[in-house]
């Protein structure tokens, strides 16, 4: 009996180690996922590469110069060589990457609008229509239904938007309506999109100074922040899902989070 495919995860959005982006690497290295991971964050990458393949797992990285169409694209075809047919397939695809923007509508630049609108929609249809193609070429999978799963990172912003973040939910509203409208067309052919809302703020190195000094310890206290471990879980737990229940929107926060 032939030896049966190895499955491959693609992720763009790593940017740090402590982030959401580098405990969903971790997690599905667990679940024996081989690993292709973009960032424009080049250190970031190969210090969790370290991490990864220490710990026995498999990875391969892919430096982003930056987001565009082009790149994300070129980035593909890399992929696609590492991981040639018939030994592996890519099974899941997590578009993680985004770029904030918290400013007065009025002191928004035209650069910071066609950098932030390169990241959350220009680069996540090329992104979408990588990972598609790639998963159209599968087999359906007998346990799951499925040729793959295609995950979007969202935000509040994504739903709502509010007095700084005209620009950021411009993006994150066009990426939901993406997922939206692929999760339709592209279900019909077994490819499973999904779309995460993370409401509320995630614990990483960054955050974890940036609310040090608040007295409810933003670090220890897990009412009120996300761990970026339990949204790798949930990202595994959409991944897993057989084709009788799928889930289009998953919508994560802190219990005592406002919504």
């Amino acid at each position: 009996m032939a030896q049966a495919a190895k499955r491959v995860l693609v992720l763009a959005g790593v940017g740090s180690t402590s982030g959401t982006g580098a405990a969903t690497a971790r997690r599905f290295a667990k679940e024996r996922y081989h690993l292709a991971l973009l960032s424009r964050h080049a250190p970031q990458l190969q210090a969790l590469e370290d991490e990864i393949s220490n710990s026995g797992g498999h990875v391969t990285t892919f430096p982003l110069r930056s987001y565009s169409y082009e790149d994300m694209s070129s980035a593909w075809d890399l992929i696609r060589e590492t991981y040639g047919r018939p030994s592996y397939n890519i099974r899941a695809a997590i578009f993680n990457a985004g770029q904030s923007v918290f400013k007065p509508f009025m002191e928004i630049t035209q650069d910071e609008i066609q950098q932030s609108l390169e990241v959350s929609v220009t680069s996540a249809f090329s992104f979408s229509r990588e990972a598609i193609s790639s998963f159209s070429q599968n087999e359906i999978e007998e346990t799951s239904g499925k040729r793959g799963t295609l995950i979007f990172t969202g935000a509040t912003a994504s739903v709502r938007g509010n007095t700084l973040t005209s620009l950021l939910a411009a993006g994150k509203f066009g990426a939901r309506a993406l997922s939206q409208s692929l999760a339709k067309e592209f279900g019909q052919n077994n490819i499973h999109v999904a779309h995460v809302i993370i409401d509320g703020k995630i614990l990483t190195e960054r955050t974890r100074q940036a609310f040090s000094s608040k007295v409810d310890q933003f670090d220890t206290n897990q009412n009120i922040r996300l761990n970026p471990e339990s949204v790798a879980d949930a990202f595994a737990y959409l991944t897993n899902q057989d084709r009788s229940a799928w889930t289009w929107e998953l919508d994560l926060r802190p219990a005592h989070e406002r919504w």
